[in-house]
């Protein structure tokens, strides 16, 4: 099944004040409607149907016959997968759900990169479903904050990205590290990076989280690393370029790294912009090495030029 419906399957299952026994039986029965409905059937498994047509559509048929979790976990099913498997997604989701209910636990199989952000993806669709957009600010604040604190923690990053360690000591880490100092959506937030993503992207699914969760809002991230802090005007400049070149409201997640030299790195989705020292040297050092330019003494010369030649004064 869909990476992205197995994390929203664990979310909705594992969130507070769902009844899970409820939840699996109205999934059963909205399974069987598709089993007995050829019109239904057909309808939602119409490949000219976009994805969120049909999730519009299911949501709206089941209306308020069925629970608020088992309409929105529908609805979310018929979107997340192509059309021809929206009944089998429907199943998935009501087997998992009846699992849970009967107490068997279910393992997150191993995906690779982008599955396992897919999954996480899922999972955070369904905890941030509703959210107003000052409670997302918060969250997305806190993830990139938390982020940092594992990269710059060298000791930190190694437990949580070590696949050998067991998940119930990673996660009993972060909750002593984080609990009840963030929010309960954060919290849960990273729990399931670490249960439902690849261990070794840790630091890279919160960034990739933090992402979709101004996305949410309607904006989008343009992580900065500079060499120095950058002050408000510069901000604000960059600010204005970068929206205009995101075509979206921009925020700028700012870090220091002292490493550059000056200048900064700026990233922006799947595009980056290296305008620092650091970067251009790199550069340089790479060109004169494709040259194939050498350092006799305090001097660069190219072999094979005069100052090379055996007897040259």
């Amino acid at each position: 099944m869909r990476p992205t419906l197995q994390g929203y399957a664990a979310a909705v299952l594992q969130a507070s004040g769902t009844d899970v026994t409820r939840l699996a039986d109205e999934l059963e029965s909205i399974h069987r409607t598709f089993v007995v409905n050829p019109a239904l059937r057909a309808a939602l498994t119409d490949t000219a149907v976009d994805a969120a047509s049909r999730r519009a559509v299911m949501e709206d048929l089941l209306g308020d016959r069925v629970s608020s979790e088992a309409r929105r976990a529908a609805g979310f099913a018929a979107a997340a997968v192509r059309a021809p498997d929206v009944p089998a997604a429907i199943d998935w989701l009501a087997q998992r759900a009846r699992h849970a209910a009967e107490g068997r636990a279910v393992d997150e199989p191993a995906l690779g990169h982008s599955e396992a952000r897919e999954r996480v993806g899922g999972f955070a669709a369904a905890v941030l479903a509703g959210l107003p957009v000052d409670r997302l600010e918060e969250v997305e604040d806190e993830l990139f904050r938390f982020a940092r604190i594992v990269e710059s923690t060298p000791a930190l990053r190694t437990v949580l990205t070590d696949r050998d360690q067991p998940l119930v000591v990673r996660q009993g880490l972060v909750d002593q590290l984080i609990g009840g100092k963030v929010q309960d959506v954060t919290l849960r937030l990273v729990d399931y990076v670490l249960a439902g993503g690849r261990a070794r992207d840790t630091v890279g699914t919160l960034d990739w989280l933090v992402e979709q969760t101004a996305r949410q809002r309607g904006w989008r991230v343009a992580r900065v690393r500079a060499a120095a802090e950058v002050g408000v005007p510069e901000r604000e400049r960059l600010v204005a370029s970068l929206t205009r070149l995101a075509g979206s409201p921009v925020e700028l997640q700012v870090t220091v790294d002292p490493a550059l030299l000056a200048g900064v790195v700026l990233e922006v989705g799947d595009l980056l912009i290296d305008a620092s020292a650091r970067g251009r040297l790199d550069a340089l050092r790479e060109h004169m090495s494709a040259a194939n330019w050498e350092q006799p003494g305090l001097g660069y010369a190219r072999p094979g030029t005069a100052d090379d030649e055996e007897g040259a004064p």
